[in-house]
């Protein structure tokens, strides 16, 4: 299969393309940057200028392939309005090239978005009618369509080598503050999942999805924030603190708002349709590992 990939030099994005390509898929990666042409070439993946915003350039790269996963999104948080209505025109372009075939496409949602918060989200959820983020919405109109449109949520962590989501943002906050923090008790949940096995399960559900479904991309199904400010803390040698809702904000930033949340989410659904077990370290396992505790430049989530 011919596979059109946004976000393909992305964090979960190049993991994707490669994980198509030693399935024997032919991969066309949509690239804006010349370092980011040059990576998905050196993959062995064709490739396909254009941008999010670039709607003739999403919809020929969607008319020359077999099918198309939808990994971009523009995280900048402080216009998420606008990057949340870029992403729905995004994917209804898509959807529009794929119309009255039987081509795939594979749009990303995160699990933070299932209603309600609190309780153990499922694949059968709905999204947060109240979030500006469309992206569920547009596929499963799309879907109504006719399309062969479905979701793939992913956790609140998508964690590996090279993460520069929620986890490593922690831990640049940790080393600034001199505390690696929580909020309250600290018992409110994320879950989390491997970036190498959310890239199987991007191509499962490419290859074997049903019109309309939802998917999730989980494998820890909610792991304490306290355990992670344990973890944090215990790297850097730094106290471990509690701070208060009032007090989240100043310390956290803009992540407050997402380290405060309780999104447990299973899997176990997508698990038995389509096979999936996820077989990497877990999120505790990987963040002991090295790689989490190098300098490096704070970043924003790769979904949301």
């Amino acid at each position: 299969m011919r596979v059109f990939v946004t976000g393909a030099t992305g964090f979960i994005g190049f993991a994707v393309v490669r994980e198509l390509i030693s399935a024997g898929h032919q991969v066309l990666g949509l690239a804006r940057s010349e370092a980011a042409a040059k990576s998905l070439v050196a993959a062995g993946a064709d490739l396909h200028r254009g941008s999010l915003e670039d709607l003739q350039s999403l919809r020929s790269g969607a008319a020359a392939a077999d099918g198309v996963i939808h990994t971009a999104f523009i995280h900048d948080f402080s216009n998420y309005g606008p990057a949340a209505e870029a992403d729905r025109r995004a994917i209804e372009t898509l959807g529009g090239a794929l119309a009255g075939s039987d081509r795939p496409l594979v749009v990303t949602s995160g699990t933070l978005l299932a209603h309600p918060q609190g309780s153990l989200a499922t694949e059968q959820d709905a999204a947060d009618p109240s979030s500006p983020r469309k992206s569920e919405e547009a596929a499963l109109a799309l879907a109504a369509r006719g399309v062969r449109a479905s979701v793939l949520r992913l956790p609140a962590s998508v964690h590996g080598n090279g993460d520069h989501g929620f986890v490593p943002r922690l831990i640049g906050i940790a080393r600034e503050k001199g505390v690696s923090a929580f909020i309250g008790d600290g018992l409110n949940r994320w879950p989390a999942v491997h970036r190498l096995d959310a890239a199987h399960l991007y191509r499962l559900v490419l290859e074997k999805s049903a019109v309309g479904a939802r998917y999730h991309g989980v494998a820890d199904e909610g792991i304490p924030i306290r355990e992670i400010a344990e973890v944090i803390g215990r790297h850097l040698n730094v106290p471990v603190v509690s701070k208060s809702r009032e007090q989240a904000a100043d310390h956290f930033g803009w992540i407050a708002l997402f380290l405060g949340m309780d999104g447990p989410a299973s899997s176990a659904q997508t698990q038995e349709r389509l096979g999936w077990r996820p077989v990497q370290p877990g999120l505790i396992a990987d963040l002991k590992a090295e790689h989490y505790f190098e300098p490096t430049a704070d970043a924003v989530p790769v979904h949301g």
